[in-house]
């Protein structure tokens, strides 16, 4: 299919290399910086615009990854009529892009995605439309860069991006906090990577719940007092160790 890329970030340049990878061909690239719009232009081989009235008007497929204000707005620049456009917000209604054009959806990438990574990650990606063509379609797209393609409503869809944020955003803040800790009291984070790499391999195995470990599920109170102790001068760090533990303990009804 001949595509429109609209947006640069790690979104746009993922998703415009993996479509290019599986011989769709990217007819333009649209970004409001020029000079980042021409860098991903050059990646995927396209020439690029940052005018919406330069925008190409004949694509088969419109693939809109911006931000979620952009979104909101994007219907004051731009009249698609009945091509097919799908945006890549996973908490933003498809019906954002109802006044854009006939045919509209969603092409949701369920994934942390980079612009700088070599080796592009097995993307799981949702799809919705507002009609069983325009769903037909993208589910086609989808499905010629990735294994892993779901149909999700909007209220499926909302639930699973939070689910996302609980297991990535949050766990790698979570990471970020360790490695602070660590660096504070001259310990190499990286001692801890097999750790990170058992855990996330025996989630793909069991159910979370079964392999629940450490102080608060076997209820060790010595343990669990000793770490606050520790933390007595980092209140942030110490709140955060209190909450975990006690959702902890409340799951699993220790």
């Amino acid at each position: 299919m001949d595509i429109v890329i609209i947006g640069t970030g790690n979104v746009a340049t993922v998703l415009g290399r993996k479509l290019k990878a599986a011989g769709h061909r990217i007819v333009q690239v649209f970004g409001r910086t020029p000079i980042v719009a021409n860098e991903l232009a050059l990646i995927l081989e396209a020439p690029y615009c940052s005018s919406w009235s330069q925008l190409h008007k004949n694509a088969d497929f419109y693939l809109v990854a911006v931000s979620d204000d952009v979104l909101q707005n994007l219907s004051d620049y731009i009249d698609l009529d009945n091509k097919l456009v799908a945006h890549t917000a996973g908490a933003v209604p498809i019906k954002v892009l109802k006044s854009i054009s006939g045919n509209y959806g969603l092409f949701y990438p369920l994934q942390s995605l980079r612009k700088d990574v070599k080796d592009l990650p097995t993307t799981p990606i949702i799809v919705e439309a507002n009609n069983t063509k325009s769903l037909e379609q993208l589910t086609a797209i989808a499905q010629s860069i990735s294994p892993l393609v779901t149909e999700l409503n909007d209220a499926q869809r909302l639930h699973l991006h939070l689910a996302a944020v609980l297991v990535s955003n949050f766990t790698n803040h979570l990471y970020a906090l360790a490695e602070e800790y660590c660096i504070q009291h001259n310990l190499n984070f990286k001692k801890l990577h097999p750790l990170l790499q058992e855990t996330a391999n025996r989630i793909q195995l069991y159910s979370p719940a079964e392999v629940q470990t450490g102080p608060a599920i076997r209820n060790d109170t010595t343990t669990l007092q000793k770490h606050i102790d520790l933390l007595k001068d980092n209140e942030p760090l110490k709140h955060i160790y209190e909450v975990l533990s006690k959702s902890i303990r409340h799951f699993h009804k220790v």
